[in-house]
This record gives C-alpha cells, sequence and structure tokens, in this order.
C-alpha cells in the first residue's frame, strides 16, 4: 500500500483508501453470498465491476453527474501492487446520502416477496395477479435503508421523505428512474433486459448531487438474457446467483466462512461476469484489460 494512503473503509467487495483530498475505490475479487464473504475470490470479477461503472459513468453523466476523478493507470497514486489497474477508480469526496436507491422494472428478488404479501412493494401498490418475474406496468422507486452491516431494509415513499427530506427524497426519486430507463433501453438492445438496480448518491463539495460506487454492474443490478426471459419462473442471471445455487446443495449454515468454491464454480461465475461485461459494453473483455495495460490471465 502506499505510504501516503490510508485505508479508510472495507466492504464486502470494495476497499477505499484516504489519497490526499481524495478517495480511491478498489474493486477487489472478492465475492459473497448470504452476507458472508467467501474465502475463494472470482477471477477478473472487480475489473469487471470498475469496467461497467467507467461504461456506465460514460453514458450517464448527461443525467447526473458522477464521482468519478480518473481510472486511467497514470493517474493512480504509487506505492500499490501492480494488481491497482483496471479494479480502481480516483474518486471525488461526497456526503453519503443515506438511502440506497434501487429501480424496478420487473417483480422478482425481495420485491416479489413483498407483492405475495399484500401486493405491494415498499409501499407501492401494484396490480393483482402478477406472477414472478412479471414485467411491471411502469418501473417504480422503491428505496431501503443503507445498513453498515446485514440487509438493508425496505422503506415506505414517507419514511424515505422523513430520513433525508421531502425535496431530496423526491429528486432520488425522479433520477434513480430516469437512470434505470436510460440503461434498460441500452441493455434491451443488448439483448439484455435489466430487472432491477440500485444506486448510491452522494452531496459533493459544491453541493451538487452525485451518483457514485459502483453502478449497474452485476452485483448492484439484476441481469437477464431476454432471449430466455419468461414470466412465472426466475430466469438465469448474470450476476452470484451461480454461486448460491451450489452453496444451497452444501452442509453450510450459512454463517461465516463460507466454504471454499470448486474450479468450476469459480470460473463458471468468472465467466459469467465477464460475460456481462462484453454484452453491455459491446466489446471484448479483453479489450478493456489491455486499455488499462493489464495482462489478460
Amino acid at each position: 500500500m502506499s505510504a501516503d494512503a490510508v485505508l479508510h473503509a472495507r466492504g464486502k467487495v470494495r476497499d477505499v483508501y484516504e489519497v490526499g483530498d481524495r478517495l480511491l475505490i478498489v474493486a477487489t475479487d472478492r465475492i459473497s453470498a448470504f452476507d458472508a464473504v467467501l474465502p475463494t475470490p472470482i477471477p477478473d470479477k472487480g475489473r469487471v465491476l470498475t469496467g461497467l461503472s467507467l461504461f456506465w459513468f460514460d453514458r450517464t453523466a448527461d443525467l447526473v453527474g458522477n464521482h468519478l476523478v480518473s481510472a486511467e493507470p497514470r493517474d493512480l497514486p504509487s506505492g500499490f501492487d501492480d494488481d491497482l489497474p483496471g479494479r480502481a477508480m480516483l474518486v471525488r469526496r461526497a456526503d453519503v446520502v443515506p438511502v440506497e436507491c434501487v429501480a424496478r422494472g420487473y417483480l422478482s428478488g425481495s420485491g416479489w416477496t413483498q407483492y405475495a404479501v399484500d401486493g405491494r412493494v415498499c409501499g407501492v401498490a401494484l396490480p393483482s395477479g402478477l406472477v414472478e418475474s412479471d414485467r411491471l406496468p411502469e418501473p417504480i422507486f422503491t428505496p431501503t435503508t443503507k445498513a453498515a452491516a446485514g440487509h438493508d431494509l425496505p422503506l415506505a415513499p414517507e419514511e424515505a421523505r422523513d430520513l433525508v427530506g421531502l425535496g431530496l427524497a423526491e429528486r432520488l426519486k425522479e433520477l434513480t428512474l430516469t437512470l434505470y430507463e436510460r440503461a434498460a433501453a441500452i441493455a434491451i438492445e443488448r439483448g439484455i433486459i435489466l430487472a432491477d438496480t440500485k444506486f448510491e448518491f452522494g452531496i459533493d463539495a459544491d453541493g451538487s448531487l452525485v451518483v457514485g460506487d459502483e453502478v449497474l454492474t452485476p452485483d448492484s443490478s439484476r441481469f437477464w438474457p431476454a432471449d430466455s426471459y419468461a414470466p412465472g419462473s426466475s430466469p438465469p442471471s448474470f450476476d452470484k446467483q451461480f454461486v448460491r445455487d451450489w452453496l444451497e446443495t452444501q452442509p453450510w449454515d450459512k454463517t461465516p466462512p463460507g466454504p471454499e468454491l470448486p474450479d468450476e464454480v469459480r470460473e463458471g461465475t468468472a465467466a459469467r461476469y465477464r460475460d456481462a461485461y462484453e454484452r453491455l459494453a459491446g466489446r471484448p473483455f479483453a479489450s478493456y484489460l489491455e486499455e488499462m495495460g493489464v495482462s489478460a490471465a
């Protein structure tokens, strides 16, 4: 680690360092499932997350600013190991808005679970008779708490307003749905359905609302291949569901540490992440690695 960098925070996947008046966000190859960080890293996962975030920052900058300063290897701080390029972003500091901003265009995951109870998702009433993975009449904003550990909890619209104020809550809703609709339109052109996604926002030093952290990646979004989509079931996805499915077959009580992943699960998961990048970005993942000066594995 650089002598000028101080560890600011460590999440399940990301390490954040203080570098002068900037932050350095490093996406590692760690993978978590059922709130446990597994002992087996997924090759290239961190670079996929960073590469896709850069792709989407570029395609949404006209809608909302972001915290990115640079991800170019020449602009990254010295003193780190050679693994930094391609997985690190130098970013501006921002005061984090304490709400996870979730947009849903399809009924899946925790949204489907909530709907099955009372026909609502985070307090938003939906038509009766929907089935799992149905497309919603229109995308909905379903914010959650931003938990430091464990699961985020759903927030009803009035709860979000109480937490951050009416004006900011309405702006977050507007931006979240606008970003979702832009990304969903781009994704479907590439044969990918964006079922849902979450964003994190902050207030920068100029008082502007900016989007930060990771954006529209397989870790923050539910991506489905359009050619196999069928309502009434849970479609295959470009994320860590492959790992979760394997873990469900193991004698593990879902308390850390989790089991080591076998080679076929590790490599199968890595292939799904790379595939997500290539389909969405429309170019080989190897091209991103080359651009970042990283040798392909």
